[in-house]
């Protein structure tokens, strides 16, 4: 697989990604020194990193001791498991925003990072592929969203088991918090749900914090979690 690695719109990616990292923190935890290496060279993050690192024990040392605004991590670690690390992140502090890449496309997995509450998930085999955009992933996550492309929905609606309280939940919301529910499952922000269906931004944080007190969910994230993997017809996989 040729990856085309310099192509000129991925170098002007490059550059948006370092405004959009500005004055960020950051984590990396990957398994593997090399992939580790080379995505700090890949992806101008340096500037921003507080550690790079291999093992979980590492990573949650840093936490504690500077809490990062993001954490970037792979499955599979040196030592330890990456989605026990985004489960022990936000436990620790969750104002810190979880992206995890998924080296295994099962739906156990997929589950698994989701009830971890990880804010961005994605396949590792969907870097570099137009189903899989590392920068929308970053923008998301890094803006206070959640960041699952349509795979990951796919894999989680068709294989969550079927929960009438959930559902029951989701229908009792009105007809623009759905609206609300849906956009911030396609990974929008605030300043975009209030674009999209012209409203103040002010009015979109009311309805979302409408939404987690009827869903009876910690944030924004498990409010997504619950709706992708609950919602049925009312809040379709697909955008």
């Amino acid at each position: 697989m040729d990856l085309n690695i310099h192509p000129r719109e991925e170098n002007l990616r490059l550059y948006e990604i370092e405004a959009l990292l500005e004055g960020s923190s950051i984590i990396a935890c990957m398994g593997d020194r090399l992939t580790l290496a080379s995505f700090g060279m890949a992806v101008p993050i340096w500037p921003r990193l507080l550690a790079a690192v291999t093992t979980a024990k590492e990573a949650l040392a840093w936490v504690e001791k500077q809490p990062p605004d993001l954490l970037i991590a792979t499955e599979d670690l040196e030592q330890g498991y990456g989605i026990a690390l985004v489960r022990d992140v936000e436990r620790i502090h969750p104002p810190t925003r979880t992206l995890i890449f998924l080296r295994r496309e099962t739906p156990a997995v997929v589950n698994e990072a989701l009830e971890a509450g990880a804010d961005g998930v994605m396949f590792i085999s969907s870097i570099g592929q137009s189903h899989g955009d590392f920068f929308k992933a970053l923008k998301s996550t890094r803006d206070g969203s959640v960041y699952y492309p349509d795979s990951i929905r796919k894999i989680a609606r068709e294989s969550s088991p079927q929960n009438q309280k959930a559902f029951q939940l989701l229908q009792a919301l009105s007809e623009r918090e759905l609206e609300v529910l849906k956009a911030l499952t396609a990974g929008q922000t605030n300043r975009e749900i209030a674009e999209t269906l012209f409203i103040s931004a002010e009015t979109v944080k009311s309805h979302v914090s409408a939404i987690i007190g009827k869903l009876a969910v910690r944030d924004r994230t498990q409010a997504v979690i619950l709706a992708i993997r609950h919602g049925g017809h009312l809040i379709p996989t697909f955008d």
